[in-house]
């Protein structure tokens, strides 16, 4: 259940990934007040499959940028997890006090059957913690949906130019589309027959003998 409910998540995630991003006042409510977003751009330019912004307001394109900027910035961090800890890269020590190891546990979803249910809970309340209190506008001085400096990092984004900030923005939606189709494509890699996410590798010649060991 919890493997279906990641991946329709992401599916629906990335079915709105290439609907564009710019906050601004609309009087009008059809497509073309959203055809020069951030993100609408070449080769695809707007794109919108399925009609969810068919008749959206504002506020309904908001909501789902934040969406689309929220998946997209998870599965960043998901394809990084999943690439790292496939070469091998674990944390010291253990994950409980009856020994399991870091080291133990394999790659990917085969990873949730052999995390134990108190680590899981752990996972689950941190992303609710993360979700409800910090990755979040708290001080509503965000300047653009998926704003989350909170007068606290800014790592020098004020002292970039209009058009850079904007550029930055197109490159973070840009990268957390691809990732979204990338950890999906993973996901599903790993559960067919071979069970080999990163099958692409031996077709090219390189080879990667996921969880061995495992």
């Amino acid at each position: 259940m919890m493997k279906q409910s990641l991946i329709l998540s992401l599916l629906a995630a990335s079915a709105s990934a290439f609907a564009p991003a710019k906050q601004q006042s609309r009087a009008s409510t059809g497509l073309r007040a959203f055809e020069d977003e951030i993100g609408a751009q070449p080769p695809l330019g707007f794109f919108d499959p399925l009609g969810l912004l068919a008749d959206a307001d504002e506020d309904r394109f908001n909501r789902l940028r934040y969406v689309e900027i929220k998946h997209g910035r998870v599965s960043m961090l998901a394809v990084l997890g999943h690439i790292l800890t496939t070469g091998g890269l674990r944390l010291p020590g253990n994950i409980d006090f009856a020994g399991t190891s870091f080291a133990s546990i394999p790659t990917g979803i085969a990873a949730l059957s052999k995390v134990p249910a108190a680590g899981l809970l752990q996972i689950f309340l941190f992303i609710g913690f993360l979700e409800l209190a910090v990755m979040k506008d708290i001080t509503g001085d965000g300047e653009f949906v998926g704003d989350f400096r909170n007068d606290y990092i800014d790592f020098g984004w004020d002292a970039f130019s209009p058009e850079e900030q904007e550029r930055k923005r197109g490159i973070e939606l840009n990268n957390g589309r691809a990732a979204m189709m990338g950890i999906l494509g993973l996901m599903v890699h790993e559960m067919l027959p071979t069970h080999d996410p990163y099958m692409i590798n031996a077709l090219v010649g390189y080879p990667i003998d996921f969880n061995a060991g495992f």
